[in-house]
């Protein structure tokens, strides 16, 4: 083995055994980890640009290295040692020369039930059709919140599942659903030739990695309306957002009428975040919209503005709810912190104000009581001295 690529495997073996989630290797800078959301230096080991280029020309991309000098990035899948761990990774040029980044890919895919998803997201699992959106920011944990709920489909119906990534992160085996997993460059020359031709291969579920284009999504609502359940993610950040993105997508005169194709097929959206737990670790706060006849109308009709309010509303009904309410379950549950809490919250003042009025036993015997000024503003009257 390569005395480069055996620097690069233990590198990753640290990652690993210090629970991290990605590795950070800059030319000429000390290499990092991140644990539990911040990054850490890792000793002092250093790379430089001749090994890091060595190491993409000789070890990882020998038949890309063209294509990675021309095109100045390039994703793809690392597997390391006996036991296949993989890993995702990106190499890209910057100012300084080049960086890598790896992140782990779990080689065994977590439950629904160990990840600590609510419950609403196993309605998605049993849908005959519809698009179903995971969103949030890089490294929110959508891909591994699709794999649970994939698996979770695999090992309870017969179905027909075809997967389109770039690159393949989670390998699922056949269980009781026939799987093709096909990834872009490797499998496929793009996402929109993968579901073009995957409309002709007898699915039942289309995964798509990511809706990266106008010809994506369009093919993507297609097969939603045709009779296919597809999901796919997004990088938005709730569910609002996700509507407005895939119909901005499109030109002026063609927003109506995919807006009507959205009311019609936009089954859920599940928007997450990561907060810091107590313990170390991470949680996924996600907010949960399913299609209702008002989510549908609200859609259809142009007032994106009132979605949110919707989905409060609904959590006892329907399942659903924002991403406030997820973060107060997390923290009602003693898992983070209240300035933890607070932190992530889209308004903290909302936030102390539906703390002090839910009447629910706080697990840090923490009195929250709402900002006087928003109270005064909310209450409608005046303080007075």
């Amino acid at each position: 083995m390569h005395d480069t690529e055996k620097r690069l495997q233990l590198y990753l073996k640290s990652l690993a055994s210090n629970g991290g989630s990605d590795l950070h290797i800059k030319s000429g800078t000390i290499v990092r980890i991140r644990v539990s959301g911040d990054l850490q230096k890792l000793g002092k080991e250093v790379m430089t640009t001749k090994e890091i280029d060595t190491m993409c020309s000789e070890i990882l991309l020998p038949k890309q290295y063209e294509a990675l000098q021309e095109n100045r990035s390039s994703d793809f899948t690392y597997v390391m040692g006996k036991e296949k761990a993989r890993f995702r990774a990106n190499i890209f040029f910057q100012t300084d020369g080049m960086s890598c980044v790896f992140r782990i890919i779990p080689t065994r895919i977590m439950t629904m039930e160990e990840l600590n998803l609510p419950k609403a997201l196993d309605y998605f699992t049993h849908l005959k059709r519809g698009l179903v959106a995971v969103t949030g920011i890089t490294g929110s944990g959508k891909s591994t919140t699709l794999a649970a709920m994939i698996d979770r489909i695999n090992k309870t119906q017969k179905k027909h599942i075809i997967t389109v990534e770039d690159p393949i992160e989670f390998v699922h085996k056949d269980r009781e659903c026939l799987i093709n997993q096909r990834g872009v460059g490797q499998d496929t020359l793009s996402f929109a030739d993968a579901l073009r031709g995957a409309l002709r291969e007898d699915p039942d579920i289309i995964l798509v990695g990511e809706m990266r284009d106008l010809e994506t999504i369009e093919m993507g609502l297609h097969a939603a309306d045709t009779g296919h359940l597809v999901f796919s993610t997004l990088h938005t950040k709730n569910a609002q957002e996700t509507i407005e993105r895939i119909i901005g997508v499109f030109e002026k005169e063609e927003q109506d009428r995919i807006r009507g194709a959205l009311a019609n097929t936009l089954e859920g959206v599940v928007a997450q975040r990561l907060v810091k737990t107590k313990d170390g670790g991470r949680a996924a706060c996600i907010e949960i919209l399913i299609r209702t006849a008002r989510v549908a109308q609200l859609i259809a009709e142009s007032r994106d503005e009132m979605i949110t309010e919707t989905l409060a509303d609904g959590k006892e009904t329907y399942g659903t709810q924002t991403f406030d309410q997820a973060i107060m379950d997390i923290y009602y549950d003693n898992r983070i912190t209240l300035e933890e809490a607070l932190g992530n919250a889209t308004n903290p003042s909302d936030m102390k104000l539906m703390m002090s009025l839910s009447g629910r036993e706080d697990p840090n015997d923490v009195k929250v009581e709402a900002d006087a000024e928003e109270e005064e503003e909310d209450m409608g009257y005046e303080f007075k001295d």
